[in-house]
């Protein structure tokens, strides 16, 4: 489907039995890992992604000697496109993995200085492993909304001194503080959608991802495409990302 075809669409306000500002159906799914301290698998429409998360010790930052770590790790699997290949993460991964980064740590979601064991050395180190599984389309909010899912229903492992006894749980969830939900407008020509299918974001000229926390203050934006955004556009797609937010923030309670 070319570009010219899913403008000519978007005009007449037609996609794919949607709205321009409605999600696709979402499914969320916790537990799915028996090895991770938490996960989760989202699925929006036919776009899957599942997110682990893993914790260990290790020292802390010098210039953060009582925080604890937080890492985000993308892999974006063959299986889930022929347009990724096995390898080094490419530019694409660490970019969604940026994103997904940036919401979760500009908010203060996990107080980091309740993950110090010993100040300058020893502190939890929290990863978050986010797999594709199917992309079509959207895999940024989808990314997450799973890595938010997983973080919320992570507990710690057992410790035992300075080492963690791994697949051994206790009851202790993570210290969070906030829960920063994530929503990416897309601009093609003159319409903003959100939610694209993988034909709709192939057109894509600009997108901006926000992340909103429940105080509904705006803790993280980042802008990608080729396209820029004048202030009035960012003003209204910020405002479109807040309505939506408000829906998306059931599916972590």
């Amino acid at each position: 489907m070319n570009k010219n075809y899913i403008v000519s669409l978007l005009e007449k306000d037609i996609r794919d039995g949607r709205k321009l500002d409605e999600f696709r159906e979402i499914e969320v799914e916790t537990g799915v890992s028996k090895n991770a301290e938490g996960s989760a698998r989202v699925k929006i429409g036919d776009t899957e992604v599942i997110a682990g998360i893993k914790m260990d010790v290790g020292t802390p930052f010098a210039d953060s000697p009582d925080s604890g770590v937080l890492m985000v790790g993308v892999e974006l699997l063959p299986l889930s496109s022929p347009d990724f290949e096995t390898g080094p993460p490419g530019k694409d991964a660490v970019e969604l993995a940026r994103i997904v980064d940036r919401g979760i740590r500009e908010s203060n979601m996990i107080d980091m200085k309740k993950l110090c064991i010993k100040k300058g050395e020893l502190v939890w180190m929290v990863f978050i492993d986010i797999y594709t599984i199917n992309d079509d389309g959207n895999l940024i909010d989808a990314s997450a909304l799973a890595s938010l899912v997983a973080l919320k229903s992570a507990v710690f492992p057992k410790l035992d001194g300075d080492k963690v006894k791994f697949g051994e749980f206790t009851k202790n969830r993570l210290p969070l503080t906030r829960l920063p939900v994530t929503c990416t407008l897309y601009k093609i020509k003159d319409k903003i959608i959100i939610d694209p299918n993988l034909d709709e974001q192939k057109a894509v000229d600009a997108r901006l991802t926000v992340a909103i926390s429940e105080d509904g203050n705006l803790n993280a934006m980042q802008k990608g495409g080729l396209m820029g955004l004048d202030i009035e556009t960012i003003d209204l797609m910020i405002k479109m990302a807040g309505n939506q937010i408000k829906n998306l923030r059931k599916y972590i309670k």
